[in-house]
């Protein structure tokens, strides 16, 4: 945990007045480290500060660009509606001292601030059909504002983010290396995940995606990155490090991968997993409400294809990373990746008992707003 001292210098190198009244660690996220400032004067602005993993992000100013091209493409659509929020529907970052938008500190950490938007919340669990259902909206409106924004201009931050084959290939490395000599206990995960191998190519076999368009998307689509407000309305999508060109498919799948789930990501008992409908039925509904003005025929029958391969995706990169003794992901204890491993591998295995319910119901509902 940094100091308020440490903070106060860093905070001191970008365009803004604060005196910190209180700092603490904010949301559950793998990858980064972030902070919420506290403001003592009560009038003033509160802000979120991040410590942007360099090590996975390897190219900031890159990374920059491409949530500022974002961020003004969303700001200037809802302008341009006349029927939303700019400052409080989408994120706004605070420039440095030089002009750009992070701060390399001596240590060769960058750092990136934003404004806390107040009065939100976000979910590591879903609690309701309201917050799903909003959530959806959330996610679909996002895309929906992102539709016209022209592939190939973003940067891509992490290449082959979500190319199964790629993720396959490290795990690969990873069992030939075994740099943490953990091999040997994770022979019934290596056993389903290859089971279903062929199966999750789809995105990666040309003849599959004939006409499959790729979008700017987000590409990080958990629930706890949109911000409701304390109504639990849809206020604002959030932590836009990995947005670049992909599959929609990829962002239904990973929303869907945390919301469906009736427990946490990493459940230690596995009988906890099940599945809960009215959620996924609530999120497919707004998700559509949104998405479904732009979304083509072939986009909407790849979505169920991309709710069974997120959680397979998700496995491989936990599994890759037990093997790999624990290099990426943040862990809170011994083992941690591993029952990650199990926890998606579950969900994975009830999603495909349940797919042809599942797809069902993302056809009807898009009937209904096509009706």
């Amino acid at each position: 945990m940094r100091t308020v001292e440490n903070i106060s210098e860093i905070v001191s190198n970008f365009n803004c007045v604060v005196d910190i009244d209180s700092l603490k660690t904010y949301g559950s996220g793998h990858i980064n480290d972030t902070y919420f400032i506290k403001n003592m004067n009560s009038s003033g602005c509160d802000y979120l500060l991040q410590r942007i993993n360099h090590h996975i992000f390897k190219d900031v100013p890159q990374l920059s660009s491409n949530m500022c091209k974002v961020i003004d493409h969303l700001k200037d659509k809802l302008l341009l509606s006349g029927s939303g929020n700019p400052e409080k529907e989408v994120m706004t970052l605070v420039p440095a001292k030089d002009g750009r938008y992070f701060y390399q500190d001596i240590n060769g950490d960058y750092w990136r601030l934003s404004y806390f938007l107040k009065n939100t919340k976000s979910y590591d669990v879903v609690e309701t059909e309201k917050q799903a259902y909003e959530g959806g909206k959330a996610f679909g409106k996002f895309q929906a504002m992102l539709a016209d924004l022209p592939t190939g201009i973003l940067y891509e931050v992490i290449p082959d983010f979500h190319h199964i084959g790629r993720r396959l290939e490290q795990l690969n490395d990873a069992i030939a290396k075994d740099a943490a000599d953990r091999l040997v206990s994770v022979a019934a995960e290596l056993d389903i995940i290859k089971a279903y191998a062929d199966s999750m190519s789809y995105f990666q076999q040309p003849e599959q995606i004939i006409g499959l368009p790729k979008r700017v998307i987000h590409n990080d689509t958990k629930f706890n990155n949109v911000l409701l407000n304390m109504k639990d309305e849809a206020q604002c999508v959030i932590d836009l490090d990995t947005v670049m060109d992909g599959y929609i498919a990829y962002d239904f799948g990973d929303a869907v991968r945390t919301i469906i789930n009736t427990t946490v990501e990493d459940e230690k008992d596995l009988s906890k997993i099940r599945l809960n409908i009215p959620l996924f039925n609530a999120y497919t509904k707004g998700y559509l409400k949104e998405a479904g003005q732009f979304i083509t025929n072939t986009e909407l029958n790849s979505l169920f294809k991309g709710v069974l391969l997120l959680p397979y995706m998700q496995s491989v990169r936990f599994l890759t990373d037990y093997l790999n003794g624990d290099q990426y992901f943040k862990i809170k204890f011994e083992g941690h990746n591993l029952q990650r491993t199990r926890a998606q591998l579950q969900l994975l295995k009830m999603l495909d008992q349940s797919s042809e319910m599942l797809q069902h119901t993302i056809l009807s509902e898009m009937e209904k707003t096509e009706g």
